[in-house]
């Protein structure tokens, strides 16, 4: 399995408008307990630099991969720029997930496994 491969298609499925959180992707990718890998594939590129990794956030809402972006403000911009509304928390800035998480179907999880088969990922 290559795992960076199978987070490649499933980034570039991440609707505009909507977030997938790091668990999220690799749910779909397989391997529900590779979150940080997620998110240390999304930090080295590993996926590739084309895919929208502002739509990444994590288990809580919070845009936590300022450290992926030219500037620390540039996730939240891109996020505003599709409409999606961020709140300045404690912790820094947050997405409400109950609406815009991305709310992927079974079909798609499906189509995914199918794609990684054909693939052999």
């Amino acid at each position: 399995m290559d795992f960076y491969k199978r987070m490649r298609l499933v980034c570039l499925r991440i609707p505009e408008g909507n977030v997938a959180t790091y668990g999220q992707i690799a749910l779909l990718c397989g391997r529900p307990s590779h979150a940080r890998q997620t998110g240390h594939g999304l930090k080295l590129g590993l996926a590739g630099n084309d895919i929208p990794a502002h739509r990444v956030v994590n288990a809580k809402g919070e845009l936590s991969g300022a450290g992926y972006f030219e500037t620390p403000d540039l996730q939240k911009l891109l996020l505003q720029k599709e409409g999606v509304e961020t709140v300045r928390t404690g912790n820094g800035w947050k997405v409400d997930l109950k609406k815009y998480r991305w709310k992927n179907t079974m079909e798609e999880a499906e189509a995914l496994e199918r794609i990684y088969e054909e693939q052999r990922i």
